[in-house]
């Protein structure tokens, strides 16, 4: 079977880590030539050895204009093009509540969180149309969607991201350039440790920790893994989805199907608790309604 990403060339930026890690290691498996962009540097330059001649890694701040054209240059001078682009750098950013919330830092999530997607977006086109045409996934987040799953600037830029994938698409689609987004649940990666302050090294503690007890708070029953994002990227990226652009992909163990009750039997049920029933006693209601 002919690897989905054959030849293709691949930008992915925050790739030396967590979902861009898991994409990497994944479009290297489907046969791509990848150049990861991260300030990671110790953790690029590991990435770059350990894929040689399949992987570039280069230091890239995605909210410096000029950082991100050069990550795109280098899939030209290193690989000969550039096929499909993973936005898909960033961190939880500042949290606290809209009055305490410091207006550079909301602006500072932003810049890393939407610009950078523009920023990435606006540098790959030249290079993609040159080749006919290509595909490019943005990183939003199940936060883009409902309120609950992220803190505000973060869950403000994601669904900008969401929304900047369609308007693109729109734009690129004579150009044979497709624009799509993911949208992650919780997946189990450094991101949670890291929004709230805590070194790289514990922060991946905690990723480990998500990954062993993750399962129990999603209707999936295991917790989300770079892998599992990796996999919907990968498809996107790939001809096999050639006919998917200007949408998001809800990648994230069931849990936005509806609040905990909906699938967890054990789980207190709302109408129940605004009447003052137990869950027996709403269960027997419930059965006498039906029978009358």
């Amino acid at each position: 079977m002919t690897p989905r990403l054959a030849k293709k060339i691949i930008v992915i930026t925050g790739g030396a880590s967590g979902i861009g890690l898991g994409t990497v290691e994944k479009a290297v498996a489907e046969g791509a030539f990848v150049v990861a962009g991260d300030v990671q540097d110790d953790k690029g330059a590991a990435l770059e050895a350990r894929f040689p001649g399949k992987v570039a890694y280069q230091h890239c701040d995605v909210t410096v204009e000029a950082d991100v054209a050069a990550l795109m240059a280098t899939a030209q001078a290193r690989f000969g093009g550039l096929d499909g682009l993973f936005n898909n750098a960033g961190v939880g950013g500042v949290m606290g509540p809209v009055e305490t919330t410091d207006v550079g830092a909301f602006k500072a999530a932003l810049d890393l969180l939407v610009t950078s997607v523009f920023l990435g977006t606006k540098h790959a086109v030249p290079l993609m149309a040159a080749r006919g045409g290509g595909s490019i996934v943005n990183t939003a987040s199940i936060a883009g969607l409902q309120a609950g799953w992220g803190p505000l600037a973060y869950s403000t830029a994601k669904a900008g991201v969401i929304q900047f994938s369609k308007v693109a698409a729109a734009e690129l689609a004579v150009r044979k350039i497709r624009v799509n987004a993911v949208c992650p649940g919780l997946i189990a990666t450094a991101i949670f440790g890291t929004s709230l302050g805590m070194p790289r090294e514990v922060a991946d503690q905690i990723a480990a920790m998500l990954a062993t007890q993750g399962g129990s708070i999603q209707p999936a029953g295991r917790a989300g893994e770079p892998a599992d994002i990796a996999e919907a990227v990968v498809w996107l990226l790939s001809d096999v989805g050639s006919f998917v652009t200007g949408t998001h992909i809800v990648v994230d163990g069931g849990i936005t199907v509806g609040p905990r009750h909906a699938w967890d039997p054990t789980a207190p049920q709302p109408i129940a608790e605004a009447l003052g029933l137990d869950q027996a006693a709403m269960a027997a209601a419930i059965a006498g309604s039906a029978g009358s």
